[in-house]
């Protein structure tokens, strides 16, 4: 059996960026850089105010002298004219600075008598000034190639002055579940022995917040003629397929063999972990392959620790991206582990980490009590409560 590491590693080298695209900025939110940003224009481009006060020049101002107001500025709407010994401009947080003038002086240390202004004493010692391209200057790298788009990473190319970026495209995924057992929501209980489909949703949701376009999502029973077909089809429309169930040895698995008529090279299968010993991966053509577990509680871990750094290659971020491992403490002991390299699931509480009570596999309401996976590799000792572990967020 494979280990985990050297199964992602398998992963990350068979995987690469796909194309790229340009999209407006408006609809970039989520997507990947395919390349850096730089700034169009500094910030701020001239020096501004950072308060609502009164500009003017510090060498020729005294705390209670009368000043000229000879002005306004806000944003957008400079003074015109400059600023002498013995004048003042009113101007407002953002305001650009008019010539003549070094400092802002707060208006909460103005005394206002018409046309003219004083200041108490005491108004410094901060300048209320920001400089000419203090945020950045003009042609600085803000973003690199490869970043996530979150909020924060938007704001910063909006700043940047960029009505569209270049992006890596969406990976194009296709979900389908295998069994016959499988029935749609809504419709199980009028079906003996049939249970609601539920692990293609999950998948889906999964990928779809990790940056996926799902181009379909559906089930099949385990005919290995329709499957294969389907297959065909899922291969003809996707960059990725994942196929969930029908991954062990029984006689109507046939995860695996409902590739074979269109060319299956795996890259791995059968992996040392717990859950998630079925897992395998590998390319038909130009299409990559991922096999998930059918039980729900494993396909959405192994979905967690495979699918999600899989999409993240694909969209030219690195491995470790999808995976941000951290260091927590345990709030109760875990037993110890066997030959299989084991991710319980936990919940988070004041105390640290808790194991939830089923860990079994098609445990569906334990998952979704779920908040974290906590890594134990293989042989790992039994470790009492307070022990820190590498945990991983669901």
């Amino acid at each position: 059996m494979t280990s985990f590491d050297a199964a992602l590693a398998r992963l990350a080298q068979a995987a690469g960026p796909l194309d790229s695209q340009s999209v407006p900025l408006a609809v970039a939110a989520g997507r990947v850089l395919a390349s850096p940003v730089h700034a169009r224009l500094a910030s701020p481009r001239v020096a501004v105010s950072a308060m609502d006060g009164y500009a003017l020049a510090d060498a020729t101002t005294r705390a209670g002298d009368w000043l000229e107001v000879i002005g306004e500025a806000r944003p957008g709407l400079p003074f015109g004219g400059e600023v002498g010994p013995g004048q003042a401009v009113r101007l407002f947080t953002g305001a650009p600075l008019p010539p003549g003038a070094d400092r802002v002086i707060m208006q909460e240390h103005a005394e206002r008598d018409g046309g003219r202004v004083r200041f108490t004493p005491g108004y410094g010692p901060a300048w209320h000034v920001r400089a000419a391209g203090s945020d950045f200057a003009e042609g600085a790298l803000l973003l690199e190639a490869g970043t996530l788009l979150t909020p924060r990473a938007l704001l910063a190319a909006a700043a940047a002055d960029m009505a569209e970026l270049t992006v890596y495209r969406r990976p194009r995924l296709a979900i389908l579940g295998t069994g016959d057992e499988l029935a749609a929501p809504g419709t199980a209980a009028s079906q003996p022995f049939a249970i609601p489909e539920s692990v293609t949703l999950g998948v889906a949701a999964l990928a779809a917040d990790s940056g996926a376009e799902v181009v379909w999502r559906g089930s099949h029973g385990d005919d290995l003629a329709g499957l294969t077909e389907r297959a065909g089809a899922l291969l003809a429309m996707s960059d990725l397929v994942v196929v969930t169930g029908g991954a062990s040895v029984g006689d109507y698995d046939f995860a695996k063999a409902m590739f074979a008529a269109h060319g299956l090279d795996l890259v791995f299968s059968k992996l040392a972990i717990k859950p998630g010993k079925p897992v395998w991966f590998g390319r038909s053509g130009d299409c990559l392959v991922l096999g998930l577990p059918g039980n729900p509680t494993s396909a959405l871990v192994t979905a967690s620790l495979f699918l999600r750094p899989l999409l993240a290659r694909l969209q030219g971020r690195p491995v470790a991206a999808a995976l941000p491992w951290r260091r927590l403490p345990l709030a109760a002991p875990l037993p110890p582990t066997g030959d299989r390299e084991t991710f319980v699931r936990t919940i988070w509480d004041e105390a640290g980490l808790r194991p939830v009570r089923n860990q079994d596999s098609g445990a569906q309401l334990a998952l979704a009590q779920s908040e974290w996976l906590v890594r134990c590799p293989i042989d790992t000792p039994a470790l009492p409560a307070g022990t820190v572990v590498s945990a991983l967020q669901l």
